[in-house]
């Protein structure tokens, strides 16, 4: 399995990512920047210090499995991955080009480090249920690492999940929600509001703590008193759309919007690049 970096290496990871992340989405024209920038520092977190994954054995039936449910948010994904191993940068690219590996949602019949096809959205934590339960039932020591939207979480389908994975005790699964506070339409409290998200985990019988989603030593320390929980636990990670990018930070219009050269020049001028 892959060493943990040192902490002090996670921002200039996350930014170099952020720089790969915006100008894959550039070349092709089309692509989630908002979504992926929120996110990022979550995954960089996941992948660099908590998960354990081997990117010279992507299937070792003793990994933990990480399910990026918002799969709408897979340059993002995409990006980590190749700050891994997974992929070779220069193939960032190619994102959403026919016949790439790196489509619009994640595939992992196509790409190796991808536990699972994702973003038809509220879908992925009953995924992610049933990878902890299988792994419990084989006596494996994987754990399952679930990465929800919060305007996702107006699916039903998350509560039913929520309720089963309270129900059977599940310790190998911790949900991260990216609460970044907007969604495609606008701000997740005008949609559809979520009100207290901390407190509806917990409702459902999870531990849950909110914590700063761009703070990594923060998120390391959530997600290891999760994993340390007995039973299923949730992170609500507090988050900015955009993250980075300082004309994207919250700003709606960024879900999905092409970028111009102007664009990616103020981005990638902003990130140090």
């Amino acid at each position: 399995m892959v060493n943990a970096v040192p902490v002090m290496d996670l921002e200039e990871r996350a930014t170099r990512v952020r720089r790969n992340v915006l100008e894959a989405i550039h070349a092709v024209g089309t692509g989630h920047e908002g979504t992926s920038l929120s996110v990022i520092d979550v995954l960089v977190s996941l992948y660099f210090r908590v998960a354990r994954h081997d990117p010279s054995n992507p299937t070792d039936p003793d990994r933990d499995r990480i399910l990026l449910s918002k799969g709408h948010g897979a340059p993002a994904l995409y990006g980590v991955l190749a700050e891994a191993g997974y992929l070779p940068v220069n193939e960032l690219r190619s994102l959403r080009q026919l016949g790439s590996r790196l489509q619009g949602h994640p595939n992992s019949n196509a790409l190796p480090g991808v536990d699972a096809c994702t973003g038809s959205l509220g879908q992925g934590l009953s995924q992610g249920l049933g990878m902890a339960l299988g792994l419990r039932l084989q006596g494996r020591p994987g754990r399952v690492f679930c990465v929800l939207g919060d305007g996702e979480l107006q699916e039903g389908q998350n509560w039913e999940a929520a309720m089963a994975a309270a129900h059977y005790g599940v310790p190998n699964l911790l949900v991260i929600v990216d609460r970044n506070g907007l969604q495609s339409d606008g701000p997740t409290e005008e949609t559809l509001a979520l009100g207290d998200v901390t407190a509806k985990w917990r409702s459902f019988g999870w531990s849950a703590v909110p914590v700063d989603g761009h703070d990594f030593a923060a998120i390391e320390a959530a997600m290891l008193a999760g994993l340390a929980a007995n039973g299923p636990a949730a992170i609500i990670a507090e988050t900015v759309k955009g993250k980075g990018v300082g004309y994207m930070e919250g700003a709606v219009e960024w879900h999905h919007k092409p970028m111009s050269d102007d664009d990616l020049g103020r981005a990638l001028l902003e990130l140090g690049s």
